[in-house]
C-alpha cells in the first residue's frame, strides 16, 4: 500500500443513471418516480439547436417543482465546444434550486476543461450565494480523454463520477464500429476454427476505473445503444461490475431494473461477505493474520473487498 492511501469514492447509490431530453419536460415526474438512483437530464445530444434555451429553462423549473426524492439530480451541459455552454452552468447555477447536485460535463479531453467549469461555476455560486456545492461528473469521450483519463479524475474536488461514452469515444478513435457499446462483430479471436468475441471497451473501462479509484471519483460505465437487447445489455453491465464500475447508464427506462439488478450486492454476496469479516474477526482475535473460509485463505485483502459490499448494501437500502 502507498504511504498515500486512495481517498474514498462518493458515498451514494450510483447503480443506475437515467437519461432523458431536457427538451420533454413532460417525463421529469416519470424519471423522479423511476428506480434510478441518478437521473441525468440531457441539455446536449437529444435537444436539437433551436431547443437548446427552451429546454434549459425547463430544467430550471424542474430543479424547483419536481419532487426529486432522495435521488441524486444531475444536468448535461453541452460541450465546451459548443456556443451553448457557459449559458447552461450560468443560468442552471444562477436559477436553479439547490436540488441540483451535479453537472455533467460531456467530452472531456483534459484536466484544463474541467477547470474551466469549476472557475465558472465557483464565481456564480459566490455570486448567488448557493449554500451548496455543486458537484461535477464528467464523460471520457475521445482519444485524448482517454489518454489524459488520470489527470482528469484529479482535477477538481468537485469531481463524483466518471462515465465512459461509447459511441462518441469509439468515433474518436475511429474504430470500426457504429454500435454503442457491447461485443463487436469483428472483435474476436479464432481458435481451432472457433470464434470467441473479447471486450474492445475492456481497457478503457479499466483505465477509467484505476483514475478514479485513485482519486477517489465513482467510475460508471455508460451507454449501450440497443435496448431492446436485455441480455446484451446485462453482459456488459457485468464485465463492468466486475472491473470495477459502481453502475451504468440507462438510455431507456426498461434498463433500470436491469442496472440495478447487477450493480446491487445480492443478499447471498452480502451475506457471505459478513461471514468472512466475523472469520477475521475471530482470527484476530486468536492473533492471527489470516483466516480459512469455506476452504479458502481470506486476509486483510479479503476484509477490504467484503468491506465494500456490505457498505454498498448498507448505502442502497438507506436509500
Amino acid at each position: 500500500m502507498s504511504f498515500r492511501p486512495q481517498p474514498p469514492a462518493p458515498s451514494r447509490p450510483n447503480r443506475c443513471q437515467l437519461f432523458g431530453p431536457g427538451s420533454r419536460p413532460e417525463i421529469f415526474a416519470k424519471m423522479a418516480a423511476s428506480a434510478a438512483d441518478v437521473i441525468n437530464i440531457d441539455l446536449e445530444d437529444s435537444v436539437a439547436p433551436d431547443d437548446k434555451a427552451k429546454a434549459r429553462n425547463s430544467v430550471i423549473a424542474a430543479t424547483h417543482d419536481v419532487d426529486w426524492g432522495r435521488k441524486t439530480l444531475s444536468v448535461r451541459i453541452n460541450g465546451l465546444d459548443t456556443p451553448w455552454w457557459y449559458r447552461d452552468v450560468v443560468e442552471l447555477v444562477e436559477n436553479g434550486s439547490d436540488r441540483l447536485d451535479l453537472i455533467m460535463i460531456p467530452k472531456v479531453g483534459c484536466a484544463a476543461d474541467l477547470y474551466a467549469v469549476d472557475a465558472l461555476v465557483t464565481a456564480v455560486e459566490r455570486a448567488v450565494g448557493r449554500a451548496r456545492p455543486i458537484g461535477f461528473e464528467c464523460i471520457i469521450e475521445s482519444a485524448a480523454g482517454i489518454a489524459h483519463v488520470e489527470e482528469i479524475a484529479a482535477a477538481t474536488p468537485r469531481l463524483q463520477a466518471m462515465s465512459l461514452g461509447a459511441a462518441d469515444f469509439a468515433a474518436s478513435m475511429g474504430m470500426a464500429t457504429t454500435g454503442i457499446g457491447g461485443t463487436q462483430e469483428n472483435y474476436y479471436m479464432l481458435r481451432e476454427g472457433q470464434k470467441f468475441w473479447a471486450d474492445p471497451w475492456h481497457w478503457a473501462q479499466a483505465a477509467i476505473v484505476a483514475a478514479c479509484r485513485t482519486h477517489g471519483v465513482l467510475p460508471v460505465d455508460g451507454p449501450f445503444g440497443d435496448f431492446s437487447d436485455d441480455e446484451g445489455f446485462r453482459a456488459q453491465a457485468l464485465r463492468s461490475a466486475t472491473l470495477g464500475m459502481v453502475g451504468k447508464w440507462a438510455i431507456h427506462p426498461r434498463q433500470v431494473a436491469l442496472a440495478n439488478a447487477v450493480f446491487t450486492p445480492s443478499d447471498a454476496a452480502v451475506a457471505e461477505a459478513r461471514e468472512i469479516l466475523a472469520a477475521m474477526e475471530a482470527a484476530k482475535a486468536a492473533g492471527q493474520g489470516a483466516a480459512v473460509y469455506k476452504g479458502r485463505l481470506v486476509d486483510i485483502a479479503s476484509i477490504r473487498q467484503a468491506e465494500g459490499i456490505v457498505r454498498q448494501a448498507e448505502l442502497i437500502a438507506a436509500g
